[in-house]
């Protein structure tokens, strides 16, 4: 008697997940001066100088290396840039010059734009800011501290309070929000600003469309 062998279904073939060359160029466009990103040369000096490259997913080189090779979702996805603290210390080391910190500026900004980030807490409160500082010219941290807190941790907010009315009380922090002088100027500057950065963004969004109809 023959033994019927049992065929095991057909595997599913996933896509192959494209990548996105175009995306280091945008990264450059969008980086405001001139970052020098594409000048990086993989050395390890930003990882080794970072003082927060152990809570990072990748380091400043591997995200670099990343970019580089068009993985935009797992560039994006990374904590890298949420967990940098603009103390320039890789930027003052590194051998090439490359604009480290601005250049995470600008991935912080395409990630909240994507909606790629593992935790939107960092995320919302950027946000936050940027919109205080583009209402009154300045930061009001009595309001990003209060609408943080509440939106993401409104249990720790009674433990807060001490330290808060302490802060009041020396008025080394307001209760209200005051406008800088001439704010219309500001606006109008931030305005252009946003428009210039549209403009690379179409660009950018029209390379990788062309790039993938001719494969």
């Amino acid at each position: 008697m023959t033994d019927i062998q049992t065929i095991p279904p057909p595997q599913k073939i996933l896509p192959k997940q494209i990548e996105d060359l175009t995306l280091l160029d945008e990264v450059v466009e969008r980086t405001a001066g001139v970052s020098r990103l594409e000048m990086c040369i993989q050395c390890g000096t930003c990882g080794g100088s970072c003082p927060s490259a152990a809570d990072m997913d990748h380091t400043p080189r591997m995200l670099f290396a990343m970019l580089r090779a068009g993985m935009r979702r797992d560039a994006l996805m990374s904590n890298t840039f949420w967990i940098c603290v603009s103390c320039y210390h890789c930027v003052v080391r590194c051998p090439q010059n490359v604009h480290i910190a601005d250049v995470m500026y600008t991935l912080k900004g395409m990630a909240i734009e994507a909606k790629l980030y593992q935790d939107s807490t960092a995320p919302d409160f950027s946000q936050t800011f940027v919109d205080m500082v583009e209402e009154y010219g300045r930061s009001f941290e009595f309001g990003l501290a209060t609408r943080h807190y509440l939106k993401h941790f409104p249990l720790r907010l009674p433990s807060m309070a001490p330290m808060g009315l302490g802060m009041l009380a020396k008025e080394r922090m307001a209760m209200t929000p005051k406008r800088i002088k001439n704010i219309k100027q500001l606006k109008a500057i931030l305005k252009r600003a946003k428009q210039v950065e549209a403009d690379v963004h179409d660009k950018a969004i029209y390379r990788r469309s062309q790039e993938a109809k001719h494969g």
